[in-house]
């Protein structure tokens, strides 16, 4: 993929801000999970990327990745103000099977999750589908444009064994703008998640400031 398309504002937090809301971005390897947090940060972002050696050959999937250097080896972190009082903390999650025990703990008090997928290799990104299910995590689908062959909604919804109610959206991890819209989206999605649960269930999403 080539760079990141536009280059967020870094701002200072507000001190008046006291209210975090965590959300989790999770797939496969090199689905480009740090390149979405990256785009989207209003800070710069908190990343643990290495580079890649030979100590993972034979161990991580390479496969339509080949071209991949670096790797994320804890998570990633960013931040969005939604208003003076309300922030959204990124955390985006290493990709790698070796790393799928840090996620448990990176889905410890999540508002929502999104699952960024390749859609040259669906399979990879099952497994975060998998656990946010058994998590009871909210989540949205976001398939990250890798160009080539398109594979349709339904193709994609059968092959990851997605509820219908369960937001299934397109992007560029590039794109500030694209990747702002998934966020809204899984924003739209925890509102309605929120509306429908019984009473006493977590709290309102906040709407951010005009």
């Amino acid at each position: 993929m080539d760079s990141v398309t536009s280059e967020p504002q870094h701002r200072t937090l507000s001190s008046t801000a006291d209210n975090g809301l965590k959300i989790v971005v999770v797939g496969g390897f090199g689905v480009g999970k740090t390149t979405l947090v990256r785009s989207v940060s209003e800070i710069r972002p908190l990343n643990t990327e290495e580079t890649m050696s030979q100590a993972g050959e034979g161990i991580d999937d390479t496969v339509g990745v080949a071209a991949k250097t670096a790797t994320t080896v804890a998570f990633d972190f960013g931040r969005i103000s939604l208003d003076e009082r309300n922030v959204l903390y990124l955390f985006g999650a290493p990709g790698q099977e070796r790393f799928w025990f840090l996620w448990d703990r990176l889905f410890s008090g999540t508002l929502g999750a999104v699952v960024l997928v390749d859609t040259r290799r669906i399979a990879d990104s099952w497994y975060a589908v998998d656990r946010l299910e058994h998590h009871g995590t909210p989540f949205v689908v976001a398939c990250n444009d890798f160009g080539g062959a398109a594979h349709g909604p339904e193709a994609i919804r059968e092959a990851l064994d997605l509820a219908d109610e369960v937001p299934l959206v397109f992007c560029d991890a590039r794109s500030r703008e694209s990747s702002k819209q998934v966020l809204i989206a899984l924003v739209e999605h925890l509102k309605n998640v929120v509306a429908a649960a019984p009473e006493g269930a977590p709290r309102p999403i906040p709407e951010p400031a005009p």
